[in-house]
């Protein structure tokens, strides 16, 4: 009797694990609805607005800009986006392994003098770098919370200044872009300098602009923006890709659970027949004695 109470209490345990993970996964499903419709609002205006710096800075401006200048790279960020939660798979383990991979691919000499650092937004992510003993530099974790335009854009102009002030020569952002609900790639984007555009980038024909103001007064103007909207739409990636995660993660969860508690009704059954066949031989055994 004591293994069926045993039983018994790992299918109460599993019928309220199973009840917690299908209920995240549907609040999972709900957020990413509401994730992709962000990524679809934003993401016509950051490609027109990339495209037209692009036309823009095919000219000789661009050179004047420190945000174009190519310095010899000595001290390299990486900002790595994971997230603040977990229960999502290897979500976070993977993006900062990933991270560490492409370092030891680009910056192998700076990583052996101990001029990388990593900048994690996200408390998960932070704890998978720091486990890898890499050097932190200044986590970001609130901009997961309300991926709020602002917060984002004043954590962009601090890495600009960080670029401008000669601190750092290369900032890279590595983070998980949303696919599908399943799928998440691995992505690193160079974030500044930002890369000068190739003029079969942009076909043979350019347009033909007059500008009001200069055009340098326009760039002046257009590159900060253009990096704070790229900040803020991967950040938006990353979200949609974190409940994508979560939500496959919830699903399979709650298979598992379904599957656990197939297996353990079917232990239990067992164990209860052979319970009641015991009782029966003794009850058998007993009056097979009292006739004799």
């Amino acid at each position: 009797m004591a293994q069926l109470k045993e039983i018994r209490s790992r299918i109460a345990s599993i019928k309220n694990t199973r009840q917690v993970t299908s209920a995240m996964k549907m609040v999972s499903a709900a957020k990413l609805k509401k994730a992709q419709d962000a990524i679809l609002q934003i993401t016509p205006y950051d490609k027109k607005l990339h495209e037209i710096l692009q036309n823009l800075s095919l000219g000789e401006v661009e050179f004047n800009s420190v945000f174009f200048s190519e310095p010899e790279v000595e001290n390299v960020l990486l900002v790595v986006i994971g997230s603040n939660r977990g229960l999502c798979g290897g979500f976070n383990t993977n993006v900062s392994k990933f991270a560490l991979l492409q370092t030891a691919d680009n910056y192998k000499h700076q990583l052996k003098t101990g001029n990388v650092k990593f900048l994690p937004v996200g408390r998960q992510v932070e704890k998978a770098l720091k486990s890898r003993k890499v050097e932190i530099y200044n986590p970001e974790h609130d901009l997961l919370n309300e991926h709020d335009y602002n917060a984002i854009a004043t954590v962009a102009q601090q890495l600009m200044d960080l670029f401008s002030s000669g601190k750092y020569q290369r900032i890279d952002i590595v983070y998980n872009k949303f696919k599908n609900a399943g799928v998440q790639e691995l992505t690193s984007e160079q974030f500044l300098p930002i890369p000068k555009p190739e003029e079969d980038e942009l076909g043979t024909t350019r347009p033909d602009y007059i500008f009001e103001p200069t055009q340098e007064e326009i760039l002046t103007s257009l590159i900060p923006q253009s990096l704070k909207m790229s900040l803020f739409r991967i950040i938006l990636d990353s979200n949609a890709a974190e409940n994508g995660a979560r939500m496959t993660a919830m699903h399979q969860a709650t298979d598992n659970a379904t599957e656990m508690l197939k297996e353990l009704q079917t232990k239990y059954n067992n164990a209860r027949q052979a319970a009641i066949t015991n009782e029966i031989l003794e009850i058998t055994a007993g009056a097979e004695a009292l006739k004799g």
